[in-house]
């Protein structure tokens, strides 16, 4: 029998199949304290390394005032994303928020961004993994492996993690973040209390002419050192996505991304300043391990191989997080049609599996072409270190637009949790986001990264319009859209059931209907 079929916006719903979300189930696992865990095991590694290129380009000066504005844009970004996720507590994130406020096109245009952003970090974190394992077992147990080796035992053991199931991703994710806090924090003691510390450490940049020691290279790098200065906070915004493992995401979601912002500047702060008086700004600005670097400092060379393991902990830590997150995203597009069904699929254990494969696949074949191509120092090294920053500057662009549009189109929506800087708050955000944007274009070193990521965006825009958006299903972000807010919310309604037959079976028009009443001709006032 052919399925009912609802046609809006310029897409195609179908009835799922029978079991298809029963297919598709996650379990709900984590408490506040578990989603604190998962943000701030995502962001920890980028206080190992990563941020301090930012000191390059502008000074401890300059990376200092890119650390305050970020500070701004990410309050502003969670509270936001605090606020939509409580009204659309479902897996999907950053692409329900833009499904809901700017059509199918806006949130597959916002997924896909979040999918770049974390199948990148996640192939940059195995790639930096690979290289401290390997000196850790050269220095140590006297062996050493291929790269690809190691990227391979890194993902396998990552997925097989991660699939095992999200109560033990969870405890996992609030383990290894204690450790790396408290390796932050007994690098901290050691750099005040071992005299290696020196505030003129901080100015030893030689300024150019007519420059200062704060601002040594001028103002304008200030811009492109806020890429740099987001490894202190970039993934703290997959918190959504654990919506439906989370037992009451309504509540739990804004709290705990509150907690773990106020972790992460903490911890952020602590390494800007101290692992920068240790080692110097010069040094720093071109370290690639510059926690290490400062950890040599203060004890000597002698015990490298065992600093080493304490950074790889720090990275494990964010290959957890960000990998459980790129798991989610997938999972999400792929249920409601935006990418091939069968990445949904989630098991016995009810974690999606087969899409961790396929972005670990993805990753593995990144980094190979990465190696071919010259490795971390080469164009295509560039391409995937900058292509993590780009997509995430763009998936906040969108969700800070989604959520002033939200805001003004659908005022009288369920909001559990209001963001305290409303829509001010959202604006600010969308306008930082907005200059890092520009800083990428501006900045010669990021085109190749631009280039790449426009080449995947016009292969999958071309994909979507000619073949997927006539394959969509009614998941619980869609439904919430088409529905007007109605339904959507897994955790009281369940999948699919009465709702998604009154939607097939209306003539529903995606779009504000203002003054219909729910239940009403056509099943609701649809959401935009």
């Amino acid at each position: 029998m052919a399925k009912d079929t609802l046609k809006v916006s310029g897409v195609t719903y179908s009835t799922a199949d029978e079991g298809y979300f029963e297919k598709r189930r996650l379990k709900r696992s984590a408490g506040v304290w578990g989603l604190w865990g998962l943000a701030v095991a995502a962001v920890i590694s980028g206080d190992f390394s990563g941020w301090n290129f930012g000191i390059d380009f502008a000074g401890f000066g300059g990376m200092l005032i890119a650390f305050a504005v970020l500070i701004v844009m990410y309050y502003g970004l969670i509270f936001s994303i605090g606020e939509m996720s409580s009204a659309m507590p479902h897996t999907g994130g950053a692409y329900s928020f833009s499904r809901a406020a700017m059509g199918p096109w806006g949130g597959f245009i916002t997924g896909l961004a979040e999918t770049i952003e974390y199948v990148a970090t996640t192939a940059v974190i195995v790639y930096f993994s690979a290289a401290y394992a390997d000196g850790i077992t050269s220095e140590l147990l006297g062996f050493s492996m291929p790269a690809p080796i190691w990227w391979a035992i890194l993902y396998l053991a990552f997925i097989a993690l991660n699939a095992a199931g999200a109560s033990i991703s969870f405890k996992f994710a609030i383990v290894v973040s204690i450790i790396s806090i408290a390796i932050i924090l007994v690098f901290s003691a050691m750099a005040l209390f071992s005299g290696q510390f020196s505030w003129d450490a901080l100015w030893d940049i030689a300024p150019d002419a007519g420059q200062t020691a704060f601002l040594p290279h001028g103002v304008l790098p200030i811009l492109f050192a806020l890429p740099f200065a987001m490894w202190f906070f970039l993934g703290i915004e997959e918190l959504p996505l654990a919506a439906e493992e989370s037992h009451n995401p309504v509540r739990d979601i804004p709290r705990a991304g509150l907690i773990a912002r106020a972790t992460l500047i903490i911890t952020g702060l602590l390494v800007l300043f101290l692992n920068t008086g240790v080692i110097g700004a010069e040094a720093t600005g071109t370290a690639g391990e510059p926690l290490l670097d400062g950890f040599r400092a203060i004890v000597g060379d002698g015990a490298a191989a065992v600093l080493a393991l304490f950074a790889l902990v720090g990275l494990l830590a964010s290959l957890q997080g960000i990998m459980f997150a790129y798991g989610r995203n997938m999972y999400s597009l792929s249920r409601a049609g935006y990418y091939p069904k069968f990445l949904s699929l989630t098991g016995s254990r009810q974690t999606p599996w087969v899409a961790l494969v396929a972005g670990a696949v993805i990753g593995f074949v990144a980094l190979n072409i990465v190696d071919l191509a010259g490795g971390a120092g080469g164009v295509a090294g560039a391409i995937v270190l900058n292509i993590a920053v780009w997509g995430a500057v763009l998936a906040y662009l969108m969700q800070m637009v989604a959520f002033v549009l939200l805001r003004r189109k659908f005022p009288n929506a369920s909001r559990p949790y209001r963001s305290p800087w409303g829509v001010p708050g959202a604006i600010a955000a969308a306008v930082i986001a907005g200059l890092i944007f520009v800083g990428f274009l501006l900045n010669p070193t990021f085109v190749p990264a631009i280039i790449a990521i426009a080449v995947v965006y016009l292969v999958m825009l071309i994909g979507f319009g000619v073949w997927g958006r006539h394959r969509l299903v009614l998941s619980p972000e869609e439904e919430y859209a088409v529905s007007g807010g109605l339904h959507g919310d897994p955790q009281a309604e369940g999948y699919g059931g009465t709702v998604e037959e009154e939607l097939l079976a209306s003539d529903g028009v995606d779009e504000p209907a203002e003054g219909r009443a729910p239940g009403g001709p056509g099943g609701a006032a649809p959401l935009g």
